[in-house]
């Protein structure tokens, strides 16, 4: 047998066992499934001296904010299940209205460098009393939704979902949806003391 045939028998062995045997490939990666309740529930939160009351979610719990240099009637409303939470900021407007409007838009679009889309729903109470914007913020920004509500005339409330993780709008989405129904509530039921 010479060099050639032998190796001409090599390359087909080779190929017939490469062809016929089982090939090991990487799995793609995947995601923990995430139950999410398949009915919202709400609570009235009536905090006592606070200038506002709303309806909050029963898998949520609300706490006074305890960050460094919070302010009086600045909550905290916890999902212990998804590991996020909405920081609600409270001001009184004075005089200082539009500006409250301002500091709210600009700190939406501080995201825009991590943001793929940002869109903006207005918001408005039956009664004209109460309105605000609700913005969501697509892609792997480290908020992925901000709202504002106002009457307008004297109190302004403000607020941001955080999750306590790495951002990951592919894993976080169903939370995100899920918790953006509660902020739609709250809008719809959010009442000025």
């Amino acid at each position: 047998m010479n060099k050639f045939t032998l190796a001409a028998a090599g390359i087909a062995a080779t190929l017939i066992f490469a062809c016929s045997s089982r090939q090991i490939a990487p799995k793609p990666r995947g995601y923990y499934r995430i139950a999410l309740p398949e009915k919202h529930t709400y609570a009235l939160l009536s905090l006592k001296g606070y200038p506002y009351a709303f309806e909050v979610s029963t898998h949520a719990t609300a706490a006074p904010s305890a960050s460094r240099g919070s302010e009086p009637y600045w909550l905290d409303i916890h999902y212990p299940d998804y590991n996020a939470t909405i920081f609600l900021s409270y001001k009184n407007t004075k005089n200082s209205y539009a500006q409250l409007i301002e500091d709210a838009h600009t700190l939406v679009y501080r995201h825009t460098i991590k943001a793929d889309a940002i869109t903006e729903q207005r918001f408005e109470h039956h009664d004209g009393k109460t309105f605000g914007y609700l913005y969501e913020i697509g892609g792997n920004a480290a908020t992925n939704v901000q709202f504002y509500v106002t009457d307008s005339a004297k109190n302004f409330l403000r607020g941001s979902l955080y999750f306590n993780t790495h951002p990951n709008q592919d894993s976080l989405t169903p939370i995100i949806e899920f918790i953006t129904e509660d902020i739609r509530h709250l809008f719809e039921t959010v009442e000025w003391r």
